[in-house]
């Protein structure tokens, strides 16, 4: 690959002193082997320098090796390779009358790269998507093929890894049985007085929308399976007309609304495979936190909605499940999810995260791996109780650092 080369936002122009897209395991193995500096971009969804090697480092690309797809329909698994995206897998895993249990709001982002940095849905009972995750295989330092499964002491710290450990080139998941989903969406929910608990749990998914320009939320996106009840939603009225989680934005690349039913694939994320979700024309933050700590951080950034409304396109609030991976933001707690998409401008954008850190200060908030955010290392380290067990597999598994760049040391290092 030649040119430069940038993430999908395009914020981030990558400082690889070369870039490649290998063809075969072979080839990836060799580069793998012979590079001082080595990191993946997946499908470019990140908005930070996580995927960046550095100026004396190789950048690699998967989208280029066999996008391998196994369905085991009796063990209810899939064995996906490195460079599939969800989408693709979500169709495929669909024809076999099965499915995921859970999916981002955008199919398009591959699957490797969402695990890695503890991407995740919606749901009170939904973890992130690595809990899917059974079993890991990567390429290390040397080129060795090393694979990490489910009950090993070491799992916990292997999918959700920031790409510190080497090259996935594999992923097992736990597949279900095929369900339907049907979404409906309204409006004006009010935060004073909002019973928060009985919202997000009214369906399998649910997602509140505000851009910060008047009290309360705007939107809410309520996903039902077709198999569970769904009590009513007398907190807010029913759209009239199909949404945008973005105010003013066209809803064709939106799923299917008004409680039409689909299958999984097709409503539990908020875009619809066929299309680009938009130009990349925005930035991303987001902070994880006790859900038990959740109306308490909404009315902290309430507080300062003079500040977030000139520059947030629009703002979600979800519900995520526990889990177990080390680096995981959702680790050992269930979660409140704040995600912010900011207008496309860094200097106008970077003051205002600085401010929504400081608001959520008291409620141990966690960044996203894969977002913008401006936590000083130290207090990260602080809010990931076992970052020091990772750092200690980092060490294991590639003790020369080949893995490492600059954002890693940022966060890793004492």
């Amino acid at each position: 690959m030649t040119g430069t080369v940038t993430n999908w936002a395009g914020n981030i122009t990558y400082a690889a002193k070369e870039v490649h897209r290998p063809h075969s395991l072979d080839a990836l193995r060799s580069l793998v082997a012979a590079g001082p500096r080595v990191r993946v971009l997946g499908s470019g969804h990140s908005f930070n320098e996580v995927a960046d090697p550095g100026p004396e480092g190789v950048l690699l690309s998967l989208d280029a090796l066999p996008p391998g797809i196994d369905v085991d329909t009796t063990a209810r698994t899939v064995r996906v390779s490195g460079g599939v995206r969800y989408a693709e897998l979500a169709r495929r895993v669909h024809a076999r009358g099965l499915a995921l249990a859970n999916m981002a709001s955008l199919p398009h982002i591959s699957v490797a790269g969402s695990v890695a940095t503890g991407t995740h849905g919606s749901g009170v009972g939904n973890a992130p998507l690595a809990a899917a995750v059974r079993e890991v295989e990567l390429i290390t330092a040397d080129g060795t093929t090393v694979s990490v499964a489910r009950g090993e002491e070491r799992f916990g710290g292997a999918v959700t890894s920031l790409g510190a450990l080497g090259v996935v080139t594999a992923l097992t998941l736990d597949l279900e049985p095929a369900f339907e989903v049907e979404q409906h969406v309204f409006t004006e929910l009010p935060l004073t007085g909002l019973d928060f608990e009985a919202v997000m749990a009214v369906a399998y998914s649910v997602s509140l929308f505000t851009d910060w320009r008047e009290p309360g939320f705007r939107q809410v996106w309520v996903k039902r399976r077709t198999d569970r009840p769904m009590p009513g939603f007398p907190w807010a009225a029913p759209a009239r007309r199909a949404l945008h989680p973005v105010p003013g934005m066209p809803a064709v690349n939106c799923t299917q609304q008004f409680g039409v039913p689909g299958p999984w694939h097709e409503r539990l994320p908020h875009f619809r495979a066929e299309f680009t979700p938009s130009s990349g024309a925005e930035l991303q933050s987001e902070y994880l936190m006790p859900r038990s700590r959740a109306v308490d951080a909404l009315h902290a950034l309430d507080a300062i909605r003079t500040v977030l409304a000139p520059v947030v396109q629009t703002c979600e609030v979800r519900t995520v499940a526990a889990d177990a991976q080390w680096l995981s933001p959702a680790y050992g707690r269930d979660s409140v999810a704040v995600h912010f998409t900011w207008v496309p401008d860094t200097a106008a954008v970077l003051p205002v995260v600085r401010r929504v850190e400081e608001a959520l200060d008291a409620f141990d908030a966690r960044p996203h791996w894969g977002k913008v955010f401006a936590l000083p290392g130290a207090v990260v380290r602080e809010r990931f109780p076992r970052l020091a067990d990772f750092r200690r597999l980092t060490r294991e598994l590639d003790p020369a650092g080949t893995f490492r760049n600059a954002f890693l040391r940022g966060v890793l290092d004492d």
